[in-house]
């Protein structure tokens, strides 16, 4: 068991160090790599590694995480993807992104669990919050204008 966790935090050393010295499209890319450096790797493996790197994907390239972010605060790594915060009428909210990025933000919304989101639909560069009513809402956008500070 011991070992299996060392291979495991060697291998997350390892796909950090690649995201941030080189261009990922794919995990089977990344799977490639590593199998290169002689780690044991699957893509379920890699998956849930970047998953635990929270490594985001920024149009068509995976990206680690800025260094100074608090991974107690997955808002951190995201923060620089949302361009644009509106609403639609009183229970939709319209995220705007860079290309690439909502999944990756609509994944820490939903995660968060706040109480006021009934559900997210994402695309490429837009995600669509869905709430209750107009009071759900207004605490919604307190929070998003409060983490992406637009």
């Amino acid at each position: 068991m011991a070992a299996e966790l060392q291979q495991t935090t060697l291998r997350r050393t390892a796909i950090a160090k690649i995201i941030r010295e080189s261009v990922v499209h794919k995990q089977s890319e990344l799977v490639d790599l590593l199998k290169a450096q002689g780690f044991d790797a699957t893509q379920s493996s890699v998956s849930r590694d970047l998953r635990e790197l929270q490594v985001a994907k920024a149009g068509d390239h995976y990206i680690m995480p800025p260094a100074s972010a608090n991974q107690s605060n997955p808002f951190a790594a995201i923060s620089s993807f949302v361009t644009r915060i509106r609403t639609a009428g009183s229970s939709l909210t319209v995220i705007n992104t860079h290309a690439g990025t909502a999944q990756s933000v609509a994944v820490v919304i939903d995660q968060a669990q706040w109480p006021e989101v009934v559900g997210t639909i994402s695309g490429d560069d837009t995600i669509f919050i869905a709430t209750e009513d107009g009071d759900a809402q207004r605490q919604l956008q307190s929070r998003l204008r409060a983490i992406f500070s637009l």
